[in-house]
């Protein structure tokens, strides 16, 4: 069976080459191209796809405001198309947060072969967003409805020493702000890669920034890890943990990409396995493939204890289920329980420490 798409786009050259590029892969098919989202609301009851591609801003209805009816009202898998500016980043974020699986962005210019550049990246979230789990895309459109947010957890007597190292992808966004919010301000120095793409990593860490106890930035390099502080990978660029003397560091690299990815997690996960080994606390996030799962691997292997994001609570089963398949992982638990679970490992391994 392919994968049935549905293209919402108020461009006709848009929907015209995202119908070519998913047409031209032999697992999926557009089985319907709409303007506007108000045509769009009756094909998807006519042709009952399977993915959308969503435009961020179009005519008739702006694109989060049938994004929010549709999570609440037929949820179901969606990639936005977005623009690469600071206002279509802001925007991709908050469509993210409604429940979006995830996002595309349209060249600035030469749209033509620039969407066709694309080509492997656009099938591969269609393919990531057919295989989303749609109950956890409800609980994410009742959470965004309800504005409930965790309390940061209490977090007492934990070694400076200690980092905490996070990787994730589909559906990462969501998963790595409910982990932040849980984090006290006093809480281990942490360094996140995400997969997404330059120009939009900038703004989801300013938005979490805005929302967490915790201070969250874009990683520059060369930065002191400090507690109470996140740094997160640049959308072009991996993230590694270095030292500089007695201090762990941020270094940015820009090699070529690792599973096809950059930021890569199985270049954090192994950096941080070569420089902090039995400081480091893992933690892997819902999303599609196996980057993350030979680094995690690499940091059990150095000493790190590691947590993985279960099945019932990821978008997409995918890097966790890698990183568990490849030994690396020391627990699995739903989302919810991963902070307490982390502290609280941290905790009692502190507590030791300073009694020894």
């Amino acid at each position: 069976m392919k994968i049935r798409v549905l293209v919402i786009d108020d461009s006709a050259l848009i929907r015209s080459l995202l119908t070519e590029i998913i047409n031209s892969q032999r697992d999926m098919e557009v089985v319907g191209a709409a303007p506007d989202p108000i045509i769009a609301r009756e094909m998807i009851k006519q042709l009952n796809p399977d993915v959308l591609t969503l435009d961020v801003e179009m005519p008739k209805m702006d694109g989060l405001d049938f994004l929010e009816k549709l999570m609440r009202l037929r949820p179901m898998p969606v990639v936005m198309v977005s623009t690469l500016t600071e206002r279509g980043s802001e925007i991709t974020m908050r469509a993210l947060e409604l429940g979006a699986i995830d996002f595309v962005t349209k060249p600035k210019m030469s749209i033509t072969e620039g969407m066709r550049e694309y080509t492997d990246i656009i099938a591969d979230k269609i393919r990531a967003a057919s295989q989303a789990r749609i109950s956890t895309l409800q609980r994410h459109a009742m959470t965004q409805s309800s504005g409930a947010a965790p309390a940061p957890l209490r977090n007492p007597l934990i070694s400076s020493e200690k980092l905490l190292i996070i990787g994730a992808s589909t559906g990462g966004t969501e998963a790595i702000k409910s982990f932040l919010l849980q984090m006290p301000s006093d809480c281990p120095g942490i360094l996140i890669t995400q997969h997404m793409p330059a120009g939009f990593t900038k703004s989801f860490a300013n938005r979490l920034d805005s929302l967490c106890q915790i201070s969250v930035k874009e990683a520059a390099g060369g930065e002191r890890i400090l507690p109470g502080h996140a740094y997160i990978a640049p959308g072009d660029k991996h993230l590694l943990l270095a030292r500089s003397g007695a201090n762990y560091v941020t270094q940015l690299s820009d090699e070529a990409p690792v599973n096809r990815h950059k930021p890569s997690v199985d270049v954090l996960f192994a950096s941080a396995a070569e420089y902090a080994g039995k400081n480091v606390i893992g933690v892997i996030l819902t999303g599609m493939g196996k980057d993350g799962a030979v680094g995690m691997a690499k940091m059990r292997d150095a000493g790190a204890y590691n947590f993985a994001q279960n099945e019932e609570s990821c978008v997409v089963y995918g890097m966790p289920k890698e990183a568990v398949a490849h030994g690396g992982v020391d627990e699995v638990a739903h989302l919810n329980d991963l902070p307490k679970l982390v502290l609280n490992y941290l905790m009692a391994n502190s507590s030791r420490a300073l009694r020894v």
